[in-house]
């Protein structure tokens, strides 16, 4: 008999016992006797008998497992905040599902029904570049599937999200490049159908204003934020009229291309053009020189978010009860900046 295939009842059929009480004995009901249990336990571990807890999960309408969509599992962010994910959840007894957007929302779709034909007690969610629809969520809602969006998010009511302040992080990166005497700064900025890059955008334009000097629409590149548009947007930026001598990136993989493509054009970093990125990707610590960023716990991100879920489907939180959690973020400040000892 193979192994994987024996049930109760086979158990049930080979000892002449009702299945019923094959079932209770192995759920140690105290209502078999101790000697029909031992009998019992004593055959299906000869057999090879394994109980079928996603069955038995379901029977309790709870399997113990969550799903967690990221746009990429290879930026260092979004492992670190899967590292963090599974490390809480694997505390609390859940398995963790873990699927990729790929920056496409017609898969961050398709990912929500596959999510939910596996009967996902909750959902983790940093959203895709793409995602400008958010009726998937919204299905989510209306089969009362908890949620949570961690670091990208969506304005829709009723939601729970754990994020950094993406202003006030972006006005400290954009002030620290005012300190360190840049007066033209650009921003290469992310997709403005998201919040976190409409946030960062605001909080360029805030730094500048608070410091008397000028806003040029010009100066605001707008891209997909990989490697390859730093390059592209180091283009468009220098056939402008102004000369440039900061830019605030809003992330760390658009001014790695940044970087390689300035210096291939022998300007020097930070003397001409200083340069700041956002979420201290590991490699902004060993790419020359230097970059100076935004750091943001994944990890801690990808802890908090999962205890928020949890509590959730724990009926913790009261119904009707929507959170917003702020995790603190930091300037890491390195040679791509430094022009000034302070």
């Amino acid at each position: 008999m193979d192994n994987n295939e024996v049930t109760i009842h086979d158990i049930a059929n080979i000892l002449e016992i009702d299945s019923s009480t094959v079932s209770r004995a192995l759920n140690n009901s105290p209502r078999v006797a101790k000697k029909t249990k031992d009998k019992i336990l004593a055959k299906a571990n000869e057999l090879g008998y394994q109980r079928n807890h996603l069955a038995s999960n379901l029977r309790k309408s709870k399997t113990f497992t969550i799903g967690v969509i990221v746009p990429r599992i290879s930026r260092h962010f979004f492992s670190s905040a899967i590292a963090g994910i599974e490390e809480t959840a694997f505390k609390a007894g859940y398995n963790v599902i873990i699927c990729q957007s790929l920056e496409s929302l017609e898969r961050e779709q398709s990912i929500i029904d596959t999510l939910l034909a596996n009967r996902v007690d909750g959902v983790l969610v940093s959203i895709s570049m793409e995602t400008i629809n958010y009726n998937h969520f919204k299905g989510l809602q209306q089969r009362n599937i908890p949620f949570v969006f961690f670091d990208r998010h969506c304005n829709i009511s009723e939601n729970s999200k754990v994020v950094i302040d993406d202003f006030e992080a972006a006005f400290t990166a954009v002030e620290h490049l005012i300190e360190q005497k840049s007066t033209e700064i650009a921003h290469f900025a992310g997709p403005q159908n998201l919040e976190i890059y409409k946030n960062r955008f605001k909080g360029y334009k805030a730094a500048l204003e608070k410091y008397n000097i000028p806003f040029r629409e010009e100066l605001v590149i707008t891209s997909t934020l990989m490697e390859k548009d730093g390059s592209e947007n180091v283009k468009k930026l220098l056939a402008l009229p102004y000369k440039v001598d900061g830019i605030f990136c809003a992330n760390d993989v658009v001014a790695i291309g940044t970087i390689q493509h300035l210096k291939k054009m022998n300007i020097k970093i930070p003397e001409e053009i200083a340069i700041v990125g956002f979420s201290n990707e590991s490699i902004s610590s060993v790419i020359e020189p230097a970059l100076t960023t935004i750091n943001q716990s994944g990890t801690e991100i990808g802890n908090v978010a999962t205890k928020l879920l949890l509590d959730k489907i724990s009926n913790k939180t009261k119904k009707g009860i929507h959170e917003t959690i702020i995790v603190k973020t930091n300037l890491i400040e390195r040679t791509s900046s430094l022009r000034t000892k302070k």
